[in-house]
């Protein structure tokens, strides 16, 4: 139970350390389209497009979270 406790707190510590630093950049790096300026005001709703970066990232942090469990409570055998 212990591991699991350790597994979850560093995957959500870890999980929210990413989305700020991944929010951070996507702000810093943010340049507005302003190709639209003197058409006016549109209905259209522009999503960006779909990556699978952020599922690799989840994927890294769950390993790296697991990894951290294991190695904060290694149990030796005798």
């Amino acid at each position: 139970m212990k591991k699991y406790t350790v597994f979850i707190f560093s995957f959500v510590l870890l999980f929210i350390v990413l989305q700020i630093l991944s929010g951070w950049l996507l702000t810093a790096f943010y340049t507005p389209d302003f190709s639209l300026k003197n058409i006016g005001v549109s209905q259209e709703v522009r999503f960006g497009q779909t990556s699978i970066i952020p599922l690799l990232a989840t994927l890294s942090i769950a390993t790296l979270a697991y990894f951290l469990s294991q190695k904060l409570f290694v149990t030796s055998k005798k």
